[in-house]
């Protein structure tokens, strides 16, 4: 009876039964879709399977996320010169360095994703040396940038005074660079194998220890506007050396982590064909972003217009780490179903991701919407900037709803390994789409913010209408065989059949 629902549960408690993909193909709700007590048990364990990795996920993101946000803080109270000069820093290094590092480490959510469903542990750490090597030379070229920062501000027509702060504070954040480079790697090693609670443990310590840091640092040894930069720096090598520490000695990644290995440098070909196009794709994304901050300050009334799409700008990035590490579950769910060749359960798992997304991104739009009026007020206590943001607010919670279903469709497209097709649909989106209508609203047809909103609300529209229709048209049993043909066709071919523990496989 319902042997759908039943072969799901035994699916996803780790049982090998017989492939039933075919029944998704010809998929009929008026049977397959009868809540039985089986069915509830299918439903309830994949929503707990993914709610357990999204929300440690959640919380990462947010504590490391707020590191930054703590050390703008610090330097908000040293003075208006110190804070601009911080806020331009930080907003550059975000563009320049931590984004494509980001986005270059989510390359591993395929590998080692796909990689550890099969099986194929050893590999996994060897995936995660090649990333490290990669992403280590990449900050060679982007430290020489932000060492000469302070020289393209000026450039850019930035005022003296706050170019040669700015370019200060860049010399402090280099070192950071390459912690960065190795800390997105290791979040990515842990995640696909959902070992996510030591890593919110690590953020949250370093996040706890970098607020004590940076009130040393700036008032007690009197190191002031470089303290918070130092205590950036500190604070992201301190989480990467507590995530090396616990991959080292833990007994969970005693089969992915075995120490160094000669086959690292045969990775490097596979990692950087999905890293290319994955920092692509979350560059382009973030960086439409930034241009949106950069054209507000060419509207009338730039400092206004400038102030409240900052604001709603910090609001859509914190709001979004809650569909992130619900992206975060559906990239780890997906690649690992693939890996070990179970199309049916990545693509049901799919189907809960896109559930639970939903659910978020309403509260959320929700929550914009009843506080729109109040929101401003803890940003700013100029009524012109509480009132303007109040009349955003609602298209803000309009985007805040499309980024949040975009995030898992985009985490989907990680764990398939879409990750050019993806940077391609984002390019047309967000540069296509998305920008121009953006200036076209505000410049032509003068509706200032709201029309740069506007245009960025559109280019969210096509970005997720363009991901929906390639997840909805996926052959999900061909996925899988792409998958094995990915491991297959590898370099490390050898090293992933001898690492299998032949009694898991």
């Amino acid at each position: 009876m319902y042997p759908y629902w039943k072969n799901m549960l035994a699916k996803l408690r780790g049982k090998q039964s017989f492939q039933f993909w075919h029944i998704f193909a010809n998929f009929r709700p008026e049977k397959n879709l009868v809540l039985t007590s089986t069915s509830k048990k299918v439903i309830w364990l994949e929503v707990r399977k993914q709610c357990v990795i999204a929300g440690p996920m959640v919380c990462t993101n947010l504590l490391q996320y707020s590191i930054t946000i703590v050390s703008i803080i610090y330097v908000g109270h040293l003075g208006e010169l110190e804070l601009s000069s911080a806020s331009i820093a930080t907003s550059f290094a975000s563009v320049t360095g931590y984004t494509l590092l980001l986005g270059m480490g989510s390359g591993l959510e395929t590998l080692c994703g796909q990689a550890y469903g099969a099986h194929q542990h050893e590999s996994v750490g060897v995936y995660l040396q090649a990333a490290i090597f990669c992403m280590l030379l990449v900050c060679i070229p982007v430290a020489v940038l932000w060492f000469n920062m302070e020289f393209l501000l000026l450039l850019m027509g930035q005022d003296h005074e706050i170019s040669a702060m700015a370019g200060m504070y860049f010399g402090w954040l280099v070192p950071s660079l390459f912690g960065v480079a190795m800390l997105h790697p290791l979040l990515k090693f842990l995640q696909s194998q959902s070992v996510v609670l030591p890593m919110m443990l690590c953020s949250l310590f370093a996040f706890l220890f970098h607020i004590v840091l940076c009130y040393i640092l700036i008032y007690t040894l009197d190191a002031g506007f470089i303290g918070a930069a130092l205590a950036t720096t500190i604070s992201f090598w301190l989480n990467a050396i507590l995530l090396m520490l616990y991959i080292k000695f833990s007994v969970i990644c005693k089969k992915t982590w075995r120490g160094l290995s000669t086959e690292t440098f045969s990775a490097v070909k596979p990692f950087m064909k999905l890293a290319i196009p994955s920092a692509f794709m979350i560059c382009l994304e973030y960086w439409s972003f930034e241009l949106l901050v950069l054209l507000s300050g060419l509207l009338p009334n730039p400092k206004i217009e400038l102030s409240v799409l900052s604001i709603c700008l910090n609001t859509a990035a914190l709001t979004y780490m809650i569909p992130f590490g619900v992206s975060a579950a559906v990239s780890t769910r997906v690649s690992n179903e693939l890996g070990a060749g179970q199309p049916d359960v990545a693509k049901f798992s799919v189907k809960i991701g896109l559930g639970l997304s939903s659910i978020q991104a309403l509260i959320i739009a929700s929550t914009q919407l009843i506080l729109r009026n109040l929101w401003g007020n803890i940003f700013s206590s100029s009524d012109e900037v509480v009132d303007y943001v109040a009349k955003i607010m609602p298209l803000l919670a309009i985007t805040s709803f499309m980024d949040g279903i975009q995030g898992v469709l985009s985490g989907v497209a990680r764990g398939c390994g879409w990750q050019e097709y993806a940077a391609y649909a984002n390019l047309g989106a967000f540069y296509c789409i998305g920008m121009p209508t953006a200036v076209i609203l505000a410049f032509v047809f003068h509706l200032n913010g709201w029309g740069l909103w506007l245009g960025l609300a559109c280019g969210l529209f096509v970005q997720m209408s363009s991901l929906f229709i390639m997840t909805i048209r996926t052959d999900w049993a061909k996925q899988a065989d792409y998958a094995k043909g990915r491991l297959d066709n590898s370099s490390l071919k050898h090293l992933l059949i001898t690492s299998a523990d032949p009694a898991e496989v």
